[in-house]
């Protein structure tokens, strides 16, 4: 069975094309409900979507209602788009060249697509991100002169080298990409964690009412960034002994 995580080195970026490794990748995306960044090949404009259902029976997959909307009309004239995402470092682009259904899925209006019959797969994050229990929730925090309040959040997952959060509510007129904020902290297990963070990810969940947020980290000092990847290692130990479990 294809693991797309199953090894955190770069790697050169390579081209999937059996349905079992192209399932896997869709499978998690829709699992983790990460974004879909679509383009069509004759606009600049760019749209926002999710992957919401995969029928392998008639070889379809569902595309959630684009954001912003007006994006439908490419579809109606049957234009072809790229699809991008992100999952845990690794960007994952395919083509949609033939005309999509535009119908609705539990009363929310989707688009019906072909299964792609190739994916571009690039793993490209070298250090390995953790993903923490929602049982044991952690709470993090951002601080900065350019912030009206603190925000607070819950971590995802976190690496040596940054971290996913979780803020409730939209965040986007708060937050901004690109930006430097100088105090984050987050309650970590061996101590709590403080450090400078760069914004390097930010969306807005309307159906969850949930923010999220990539950061890297910046400005460690020696001992927290060898604590921080004592820490890392040992949730990469955990999730291996509970794989080895299952």
């Amino acid at each position: 069975m294809f693991n797309p995580t199953a090894d955190n080195h770069p790697q050169p970026a390579k081209v999937l094309k059996t349905s079992a490794e192209i399932l896997a990748c869709l499978r998690q995306l829709q699992l983790t409900h990460d974004p879909l960044l679509i383009r069509f090949h004759e606009h600049t404009q760019h749209f926002q979507s999710y992957l919401v259902e995969i029928d392998t029976a008639r070889g379809l997959m569902a595309l959630d209602e684009m954001i912003p909307t007006d994006g439908e009309r490419f579809l109606n004239n049957g234009e072809a788009f790229q699809v991008e995402a992100f999952h845990e470092g690794v960007r994952i682009v395919w083509e949609c060249q033939q005309p999509v259904a535009i119908a609705e899925l539990q009363g929310t209006r989707c688009y019906w697509s072909v299964l792609p019959s190739e994916m571009l797969y690039h793993q490209r994050r070298n250090a390995y991100r953790a993903p923490l229990k929602p049982a044991r929730p952690i709470k993090a925090k951002l601080l900065s002169d350019m912030l009206r309040r603190p925000t607070d959040g819950h971590l995802l997952d976190i690496s040596a080298t940054g971290c996913k959060l979780r803020f409730q509510g939209n965040m986007t007129e708060w937050l901004q990409a690109g930006r430097i904020y100088e105090k984050f902290s987050a309650e970590l297990p061996f101590d709590a964690l403080h450090a400078s963070v760069e914004l390097r990810h930010l969306h807005y969940d309307e159906t969850l009412d949930s923010s999220f947020v990539g950061l890297r980290f910046s400005r460690l000092t020696g001992p927290k960034q060898r604590q921080l990847e004592r820490f890392v290692y040992q949730l990469q130990r955990d999730a291996r002994r509970d794989d080895d479990n299952e």
